[in-house]
């Protein structure tokens, strides 16, 4: 009777079950394991003895020290091997090894089901690394085990074994918590003070400058200029430009709405839809644009050939910002979204309307681009007040 040790580890396709690999002389060598057929070192998980009883596959969870699992996959095999012949023994391992406690391993796989079926894929990237990350600092083995040290454990693996910074690891910590949440443990529970959660500053956003703003179109070809356009002056994310149909753009009203569109399987975030009012100058380049592609079926506004997402707007904006001789590290998409927030603000636009052109769930958010304004015009008028 053959009982299989495995490890339950981390792989680029997920959590998987992976066969140990054995030394020499049949020991399991610490932490390593096949993945696709070439072996791998994974300190994180823990390892499972597997094997058939009536034809059903047994799964056992036996702890995270190599040495320990290989044993017991000799003694569970001896069990089965004497239980064959007939032969009546005391159980290599206890009939509820768990005492009634919850598995981590399996309530993160249960808990990342469900994220999967209600939540989007981003969600699911972002809780999937954080609950690996969880269980590769734990050494817990079931649920009801784990205490306050636990999460200060994690805190300090993010920060020093992972390079997290602290953003990062204030919200890894907080997907850990809802996970927890989720399960019926609560921080306050584990005796998790305001105090031990991870804080990180936040920073004020930074925006374009106009005379930035106008170097860069300088150096744009007229498609380059109608991509960077549309991000300045709709404010939007970048996954919503990418997903823009002609059928959201009305050029009469001079508007362009964020929509579901179920048949490339994208919602926009919190599956909130929204209108945005253009300028006109934004309404010319977009006819001009329309004009230039012709009748062509595709319902993108911003297409590959293959009327596929264009996906590489940051590729682009990178090189425009070189052709004109700016310093690259100071462009990136989202920094249109921020300097669209500001500027409205700035001319005087309600923080609630301009938190429903943001799409923002909270007026909290949109209160961040609440920022000074520096510009001349501002300089001329502190020097009206207080003289040269």
């Amino acid at each position: 009777m053959k009982v299989n040790l495995t490890k339950r580890v981390q792989t680029p396709e997920g959590l998987r079950y992976c066969p140990v690999v054995e030394a020499a002389n049949g020991r399991v060598k610490p932490d390593c394991v096949v993945v696709n057929g070439a072996q791998e070192k994974h300190p994180e998980g823990a390892y499972y003895l597997e094997w058939r009883d009536d034809g059903k596959r047994r799964r056992l969870s036996v702890g995270k020290n190599a040495a320990e699992a290989y044993a017991l996959k000799l003694k569970k095999e001896a069990e089965l091997n004497a239980t064959a012949h007939g032969i009546a023994v005391s159980p290599a391992l206890p009939a509820s090894p768990s005492n009634g406690k919850r598995s981590l391993a399996d309530a993160i796989t249960e808990y990342l089901a469900e994220i999967r079926l209600t939540k989007k894929p981003k969600t699911l990237a972002a809780y999937s690394t954080s609950l690996a990350y969880f269980a590769e600092s734990c050494s817990k083995m079931h649920l009801e085990d784990i205490d306050r040290r636990d999460l200060l454990k994690f805190s300090a693996f993010l920060r020093d074994e992972k390079n997290q910074g602290p953003r990062s690891v204030a919200n890894k910590f907080e997907n850990v918590a809802s996970f927890l949440k989720a399960q019926g443990v609560r921080l306050s529970d584990l005796r998790v003070s305001k105090h031990d959660r991870p804080t990180f500053t936040q920073e004020e956003p930074e925006v374009y400058e106009r005379e930035e703003i106008a170097d860069l179109f300088a150096a744009c070809d007229e498609d380059e200029r109608v991509w960077f356009e549309f991000f300045l002056c709709t404010g939007m994310r970048d996954q919503e430009v990418m997903h823009t149909y002609w059928a959201d753009v009305n050029l009469n009203h001079a508007t362009v709405r964020v929509t579901h569109k179920p048949d490339r399987g994208w919602t926009p975030k919190a599956y909130k839809e929204r209108e945005i009012p253009i300028p006109a100058r934004l309404v010319s380049l977009l006819r001009d644009l329309k004009t230039r592609r012709g009748d062509r079926a595709c319902p993108l506004v911003f297409p590959t050939k293959g009327c596929n997402v264009k996906m590489d707007f940051l590729d682009c904006l990178k090189a425009v910002t070189k052709r004109a001789g700016l310093n690259p590290e100071d462009f990136w998409l989202h920094k249109f979204r921020a300097t669209y927030a500001t500027w409205a603000l700035w001319k005087g636009v309600d923080l609630r309307t301009v938190q429903s052109w943001m799409g923002h769930s909270d007026l909290e958010s949109t209160m961040r681009y609440l920022r000074p304004n520096r510009s001349a015009e501002v300089r001329n008028k502190v020097n009206e007040i207080f003289g040269n």
